[in-house]
């Protein structure tokens, strides 16, 4: 099973049909969202391996983030959403104003993907079902979870962009490598 289809079969199983009386478990909601973070997690971190040092201060327009600030920003942006999902203060990070190269960023982005991984194990089943303050209402813990996914997706987006002006594939557009059981 390719990436693509691994994730449309994490939708089909995440979203119940319309006008259907079925839910599904806080276990199986948290196993759902730890698939699509996983995807794009590891996208991201791919990215970050695949652009030359010398492309992090690589900025499209004058008017956006650098390649490292957007990687930063990515970073923040797991901690700060994770710890809502946790009901904790946020670590400090302030990655995207205090990290350049391509050495700290990844070493700041494992450790923030970390932060979030804990905090899907953590949320695992009734926990994570639970309502939590956050963005002006109360949510199931979970709801944090998908919210960041869709975030790192969102920012994947602009990462492709950058990596495809400096002629490089990315991650998700790579060719499917042959498996064993093929």
């Amino acid at each position: 099973m390719n990436v693509r289809t691994t994730l449309l079969a994490a939708v089909l199983v995440a979203v119940p049909a319309a006008g259907s009386a079925q839910t599904i478990s806080p276990a199986d909601a948290s196993a759902s969202s730890k698939a699509y973070y996983g995807i794009v997690s590891k996208w991201i971190a791919a990215s970050a391996d695949k652009m030359p040092d010398e492309h992090f201060a690589f900025k499209p327009t004058p008017e956006v983030r650098s390649f490292a600030q957007l990687l930063g920003h990515i970073a923040d942006s797991q901690y700060q959403i994770c710890a809502m999902a946790l009901g904790e203060k946020a670590p400090a990070s302030d990655v995207e104003k205090t990290k350049t190269t391509k050495a700290e960023l990844t070493k700041a982005l494992g450790a923030a993907f970390a932060y979030c991984n804990q905090a899907h194990a953590t949320l695992a089943g009734p926990k994570g079902a639970e309502l939590a303050d956050g963005f002006g209402a109360k949510h199931p813990r979970v709801g944090f979870l998908y919210f960041n996914s869709m975030h790192a997706f969102e920012h994947y987006g602009n990462v492709i962009t950058y990596l495809r002006i400096k002629g490089i594939v990315p991650p998700s557009s790579e060719p499917r490598k042959p498996t064993s059981n093929q």
